[in-house]
């Protein structure tokens, strides 16, 4: 992986603690090309030192520094945190033309999704969260640290004498991962590390052989046709698949949801439809349309929630002509 990153532009998602600060001085050993970006929360002092030292080493080591400065006042704070930390990274991406984020999760962070997942109820897709790299919609999202331990990076950072600090919040167990981390996967990892990394290795494998066309099979502007498997945990690993490359994590209860109403608007911003034939995945539109264009989508069996972005980007020609299509190889399949 790191040899691919040394020929793309990367942006590192910094925060001057022991994952992230471990990762900055690894790419640098590498020659790896990247620039740093940071979100303050301002909910701790120590923030503003942690600031300083990132703009630090980005003059030391000449690299831009992008910093965000954020006040959540909203009771989930941890996901409004993350919805505006990857806002922030998609907006530097798109102006600064980045084509990998980089982020430094490492192997506890992957062990300690597995079991918060365990403990939901998940299945092999929703277990194994964290890959090593996947695609979005304008970039490539690489997790480079995944194979090493948090002890390794503190004591690579220890061995090199390199400062780094360490954010208390993530002593507090009010928090579901720091609850899962303290009692459980730290303990755990200490003893068995080697085959917690064989066994991701295994069911990685596993989860990559399954036989499922990730593979649109039509696609206008941002409307995209898959088609439909027997299976239902196929298609929901289909959707959750593509909407992680628009941005969106989807929870299991939204997954559950999904497979029941088999139409859905997921947080007011994507619109989901699985038909006898195609999965449809598009952004939520909710456009005034004439009785003209309704009764052409009623004709080619449109979802109710999927049309008012065609109505918007006007490419109900583009479905017209593959609705045409369609009707060609069903007639030769049953001739």
């Amino acid at each position: 992986m790191l040899n691919t990153l040394k020929k793309s532009k990367n942006l590192l998602a910094f925060s001057a603690g022991i994952d992230s600060t471990a990762l900055f001085f690894i790419l640098l050993e590498k020659n790896i090309p990247f620039d740093i970006a940071l979100v303050n929360y301002n909910t701790r002092t120590q923030a503003k030192e942690e600031v300083k030292y990132a703009k630090k080493l980005a003059l030391k080591y000449n690299k831009k520094c992008f910093i965000k400065n954020v006040y959540i006042k909203d009771s989930n704070f941890e996901k409004n945190a993350r919805d505006i930390r990857y806002s922030f990274f998609e907006e530097l991406i798109y102006k600064y033309s980045y084509s990998s984020l980089l982020t430094a999760h490492q192997l506890d962070d992957s062990f300690e999704w597995f079991l918060m997942q365990l403990s939901k109820g998940a299945g092999l897709s929703e277990l194994l969260g964290f890959q090593a790299s996947s695609s979005r919609k304008n970039y490539t999202l690489y997790k480079p640290l995944l194979h090493k331990s948090k002890q390794e990076l503190k004591s690579f950072l220890d061995k090199n004498k390199i400062k780094y600090f360490i954010d208390n919040s993530n002593f507090d167990t009010k928090f579901t991962r720091n609850k899962m981390r303290h009692n459980f996967s730290n303990k755990f990892l200490k003893e068995y590390k080697n085959g917690v990394l064989k066994s991701f290795e295994y069911l990685n494998n596993d989860l990559n052989s399954l036989n499922i066309n990730m593979q649109y099979i039509f696609k206008a502007k941002e409307l995209e046709l898959f088609k439909t498997n027997e299976d239902d945990n196929l298609n929901i690993r289909v959707i959750d698949r593509n909407l992680k490359k628009r941005g969106f994590l989807i929870s299991k209860k939204q997954r559950d949801e999904i497979i029941k109403q088999r139409q859905l608007v997921i947080s007011n911003k994507i619109s989901i439809c699985i038909k006898k034939t195609y999965i449809w995945i598009c952004p939520y539109e909710t456009n005034f349309m004439n009785k003209i264009f309704k009764e052409k989508c009623r004709i080619l069996k449109i979802p109710s929630n999927i049309r008012a972005y065609i109505y918007k980007e006007d490419i109900l020609d583009k479905l017209e002509i593959l609705n045409q299509k369609t009707i060609l190889i069903n007639k030769d399949e049953n001739s």
